[in-house]
């Protein structure tokens, strides 16, 4: 199946599936200068190589990763960063509050507002707490199209990330996603959630009162 997902004039996106928790593994290159940055090695790693054989046709130039970033710390969107890590000698990054828990030394510990520059890719990192407590977006804005944010599982079609029944963990995701993401980036906003197929901020954006009234 082709992983390609978006293409604008400066940047590709690709994403494929893994494991049986199907979870979402994104690839972002560089169109000139060949740098990528893969967001959550989850599992798989002959299908995460497999994903960064097929971005070659995605630059004019030798493609490198040079940046794994993981959105949080549960272990289904962790289980392939070891071996990635080992097999590519990226760098790492993940939110400042779950890094302790990654099975890998964190490079980068991220905080909410962080920009990160890799040639010239732009990434922005937004922390929303709730569903972990380092739970990190990380947002590409397209200076020719909509932004892209990849959310992990704080956010998905539907609602908000899974917070274990707890009042006030689910308030305060909540709150962050509407305060840091809905009020801070316009409808036609792509979300690439964690898991499953991706949304819009345009199409979520009416059922957030009934989100917060059903309390999931």
């Amino acid at each position: 199946m082709d992983s390609l997902i978006h293409s604008s004039r400066d940047v590709t996106i690709r994403s494929i599936s893994v494991s049986e928790m199907n979870n979402n593994v994104y690839l972002l290159t560089s169109k000139s200068t060949g740098v990528q940055l893969l967001i959550d090695a989850a599992d798989d790693l002959p299908a995460i190589q497999q994903l960064l054989k097929d971005s070659e046709t995605d630059t004019s130039e030798v493609p490198k990763l040079v940046r794994i970033a993981t959105t949080h710390q549960h272990w289904d969107h962790i289980r392939a960063l070891g071996e990635l890590v080992s097999a590519t000698g990226a760098s790492t990054s993940a939110g400042a509050d779950d890094a302790d828990a990654l099975p890998v030394p964190v490079d980068v510990r991220l905080g909410h507002g962080d920009v990160e520059r890799f040639g010239d890719l732009e990434i922005t990192s937004v922390h929303l707490r709730g569903h972990t407590p380092g739970s990190i977006a990380f947002v590409y804005q397209d200076p020719d199209g909509p932004a892209h944010i990849f959310s992990g599982d704080s956010l998905f079609p539907g609602g908000v990330g899974n917070t274990q029944g707890d009042p006030s963990r689910f308030t305060s995701l909540l709150n962050d996603v509407k305060e840091r993401l809905f009020d801070a980036y316009p409808d036609e906003t792509v979300v690439h959630p964690g898991h499953g197929l991706p949304t819009t901020l345009g199409a979520e954006r009416p059922h957030l009162d009934e989100w917060r009234a059903r309390g999931w």
